[in-house]
């Protein structure tokens, strides 16, 4: 007799260890994909390059014309 309630208290406690962890509720994940129209063009960025060789072709530039105005036009 004693075997057998270890053995029913064994059993039931193992069904429940099972029943109890098993995961009910389902989540669920919803994506939405808008599309958006923009009313004003988009500018073209320039990246750290681009600008850096800017401001370098500017100062080159600046220092050519001050060497033709130290020269002198031979035109």
């Amino acid at each position: 007799m004693k075997r057998v309630i270890l053995i029913t208290a064994l059993l039931l406690a193992s069904a429940t260890t099972f029943i109890s962890c098993r995961d009910t509720e389902k989540e669920t994940t919803v994506i939405r994909e808008v599309e958006v129209e923009r009313t004003t063009p988009v500018e073209k960025r320039e990246g750290i390059l681009e600008r850096s060789a800017k401001k370098v072709d500017e100062k080159v530039n600046k220092e050519i014309d001050e060497e033709i105005d130290r020269i002198g036009d031979d035109n």
